[in-house]
Parts: C-alpha cells; structure tokens; sequence
C-alpha cells in the first residue's frame, strides 16, 4: 500500500514515517515547498505521479493561539487547504483521511463527545479545523475524518517536553486543572490511522468505514493530573520532577478559550474499524522511554 502524508514535519506525519515500514507500508511524505496549503496548486499531477492508494492529510496550522490573530491563513490551510487536497483524492478515485480535533467542540458537554453531537467551536483554530472537516465531506464521499487531541511525541513541541523542560528549571509548575480530555502518543495516533488506511484501500465500497470518527488515547485526565503522571514517570527514570500547583482555567488566561470538555467517545472506530488507541498512561510510559533512550 501507498500513501501520500502531508504535512511532513509534524509530530503525527513523523510519526507516520516512523511506523509505516514496519506495517509494510510505503509512505510519500510531502509538504513545502512542493505542497504548500496556503497556496495549493497542481495538487492533482503532484499526487497522481506518486501513485498512492490513499492521502493522508495530516498538514495543519497548529498555533491555536496564533490563530486568533491570524485567522485567514488558518483558515485557508485547514479549511480550503484541506478540501484542495480532497478534491485532488476525488480525482484519483482514492480515500482521504483528515486528520481532526476536538476544538470542533465547544466543551460544555457533561459526557464524552460523540460523533454526531453538534459543533460549536470557540477558538479560531477550532472553526478552521471545522471548515476543513466540511470542506473535505464536499469534494468526497471517500473520506474518513479522524478527531483526535492532545497530541504529544518524544519530538517537537507539546506538553510533555515543555513540563519536562519546566521541572529541570524549577521545584513547582502551575497547570490548569479544570479542562479534561485524553492525551494521545503520535506513534499511536500514527498506527491507528495507518490501519484506517488499510480498511479502506481495502474495503472501496463499504459506506461504514467512511465518515467522522473519534480517535483518542484510552482513558481521561486533565492538565494537571498529565503534568503530575508525567513527573512521576520522569522521576522513575532519574529526570526531573516538580510539584504541580492545580489552577482553574481562569488563573490562566490564552488568546484562544479552550474547551472544558475535550473528552471523545471513541467507541465507533473500535466497532467499525477495529482500532482502538492504548490507555494514555501507556503512551506516555512509551513516550517517555524514548524521550530517555536519546539522552
């Protein structure tokens, strides 16, 4: 199987060159200059000389932040960028698998989100990342839509680095206690899409495997209890530890609100498609022996 990955430099498309041998895939990574979603064009002779069985968009503007005040070119890589990218799927008769969020959710919701529950994002990266999902169900029916959230690896910028980073520097770290959701390993995150892949290189007509689904790590935390887990596990390994001093999301103000909420009801790719994601405690033990393997 052939798949093309946009968006080459990010934690879950590294990832995903990671974890495709091994799965007997051959993965094409693209991104700029050659793909660049703020300026899509030539999408359809750019894939098609590539001959994938499916395109895996996992190209993003992930500042959420930054967003707030740059709303246009967020929009247009996660919103026209990525419906540029599905479009150019249609054309090739291929599937396309968008890679999502729970931004798309305003977080009021007592329970887990569900697929189908209404949208109602709060942030501007959350309405760009929205836009892409409907820019995507436009060009083709031949999508799966993966929301997914708190993404971390052993590489680039996410929580467990920047706790990491803090606890070497000082005995106590502030964290927001009062939003909730499940942290996600890329590596997992990267395994579960490659096997959505293959169902539906594999199945072209079945209806059921196309769609939204939610695609987390097992399990749910907040901030603060992620930081504590983390430090624990740091400490296990003879690396730096702090206290963690719980806050209310008001004691911590952000250009962009995040939601309360952020947990997702995964349970319909497990019966669909038969992927689960491991318990995030899992994940972060893996994540964490890496991160100490490269010290």
């Amino acid at each position: 199987m052939r798949l093309i990955v946009t968006g080459r430099d990010g934690q879950v498309a590294r990832a995903l060159m990671a974890e495709a041998p091994a799965l007997g895939v051959i993965l094409i990574p693209l991104g700029r200059p050659e793909l660049d979603l703020l300026h899509p064009t030539g999408l359809d002779a750019l894939f098609a000389a590539h001959r994938p069985d499916g395109i895996i968009n996992a190209a993003a503007y992930t500042a959420v932040d930054q967003a707030e005040n740059d709303y246009d070119a967020a929009l247009a890589v996660n919103g026209a960028g990525a419906g540029a990218v599905a479009t150019a799927a249609a054309a090739l008769n291929i599937p396309i698998i968008q890679l999502s969020t729970d931004y798309v959710f305003d977080g009021t919701k007592p329970t887990p989100y569900i697929e189908n529950d209404p949208v109602a994002p709060i942030n501007a990266y959350g309405r760009s990342k929205l836009a892409g999902e409907r820019s995507v169900i436009d060009a083709t029916p031949n999508h799966a839509i993966l929301r997914t959230s708190w993404v971390y690896a052993a590489t680039g910028k996410n929580f467990v680095l920047t706790m990491l980073r803090l606890a070497a520097d000082r005995s106590s770290v502030t964290v927001v206690s009062d939003q909730r959701g499940a942290p996600s390993y890329a590596p997992d995150i990267a395994r579960a899409v490659l096997d959505v892949a293959r169902n539906l290189a594999t199945r072209p007509d079945d209806a059921l495997l196309r769609g939204i689904f939610h695609m987390t790590g097992g399990g749910e935390t907040s901030w603060a209890e992620f930081a504590t887990e983390i430090f624990r596990q740091s400490a296990a390994r003879g690396g730096p530890s702090a206290a963690v001093t719980p806050v209310p999301t008001s004691a911590f103000p952000t250009p962009a609100r995040r939601p309360a909420n952020s947990r997702l009801d995964c349970g319909r790719l497990k019966t669909v498609h038969g992927v689960a994601l491991p318990d995030w405690r899992d994940g972060l033990g893996r994540c964490m022996d890496t991160i100490w393997a490269h010290r």
